[in-house]
């Protein structure tokens, strides 16, 4: 009695350490504001300067497709600096990926861009893509770029006048133009020895440590453990974890059928090679033959199929 006692404590240990999934996280948890704080602090981590949420605003991609609500999830959000803030993460490969990522921005500038305001209220928006397919090729697990506009000939940057009284304040390139993060999850094999680091661990193993100080970090430990969640939370979890594995089986099946394919037609076109060069090769034994025996060249091409070019050099 005694050692399933202690095998029911273990296994309620086992679950206490159990964090969700930071895309289901994101899909449901994240949206409630008392939350606001575990997505604030990746924010904070990654731009390296404080991030506050005031509000989430509704993307066209939130309303799930029933082809697609596995394979990615988004988060539009507002910062108190008035900055749009996309994040979203995407689990399987999209051939037209960047394509949607820089669609989804130009759309959200137009989107909070009012009818007959001024161009001044363009906000400036940051794309964080979160993915754990192989995109593209790269030796970091981070990227960030953004616009800039750089001489040609000189080689400088080019900075734009600022205004010369406080009512007159005129945007540098770099205050307007969007800004792109790419977090390659699977690429991140280090130890996690900053702050993120540490995010990377959690978001591509689930483990968060336990003295753990980074921003967002501390919050998810708190709020995104699996026994936290009522029956009919889990129960979701648990099928959209199943739909997840189902699609990714779908999809790996997919390409070891593709690799099959291409093998044995690989296989196919060497045997077909391989009996070719044998029937030419036997043509050239029996033309040196006949050649032995001294049949005129035009008698030996008719006979094996070679040319008299082919008959000469034998």
């Amino acid at each position: 009695m005694k050692h399933e006692d202690k095998n029911v404590k273990g296994e309620k240990a086992m679950i206490n350490e159990k964090y969700v999934r930071f895309d289901w996280a994101m899909k449901r948890m994240l949206r409630d504001k008392a939350n606001f704080d575990v997505l604030e602090g990746l924010m904070t981590v990654l731009f390296e300067q404080e991030v506050k949420i005031v509000e989430l605003l509704e993307s066209e991609a939130n309303q799930e497709a029933e082809d697609d609500k596995y394979n990615r999830v988004d988060l539009k959000a507002k910062d108190s600096r008035g900055e749009i803030i996309l994040v979203e993460i995407q689990l399987n490969r999209d051939i037209d990926y960047l394509k949607r990522i820089v669609y989804g921005v130009a759309k959200t500038i137009t989107d909070h861009m009012s009818l007959g305001k001024t161009y001044k209220n363009v906000k400036k928006v940051y794309s964080v893509s979160i993915v754990y397919f192989n995109f593209g090729e790269g030796k970091d697990y981070l990227y960030h770029g953004q616009t800039q506009l750089k001489g040609v000939f000189k080689g400088d940057t080019l900075q734009i006048r600022p205004g010369t009284s406080d009512l007159v304040k005129i945007p540098q390139p770099k205050d307007v133009f969007p800004e792109y993060y790419f977090i390659r999850v699977n690429e991140f094999n280090e130890l996690a020895r900053t702050p993120l680091g540490e995010w990377l661990e959690y978001l591509k193993s689930g483990h968060i440590k336990d003295d753990t100080t980074v921003p967002g970090l501390q919050a998810a430990r708190e709020k995104l453990q699996y026994i936290r969640m009522s029956p009919e939370e889990r129960l979701a979890y648990e099928h959209h974890l199943d739909s997840v594995r189902s699609m990714n089986g779908v999809i790996n099946t997919a390409l070891l059928e593709g690799m099959e394919k291409g093998m044995e037609e690989g296989i196919e076109k060497g045997r077909a090679e391989g009996r070719a060069e044998g029937r030419e090769e036997r043509s050239a034994e029996i033309a040196r033959s006949l050649k032995k025996m001294g049949l005129p060249t035009a008698d030996i091409a008719a006979a094996t199929g070679l040319t008299v070019e082919d008959i000469a050099v034998l």
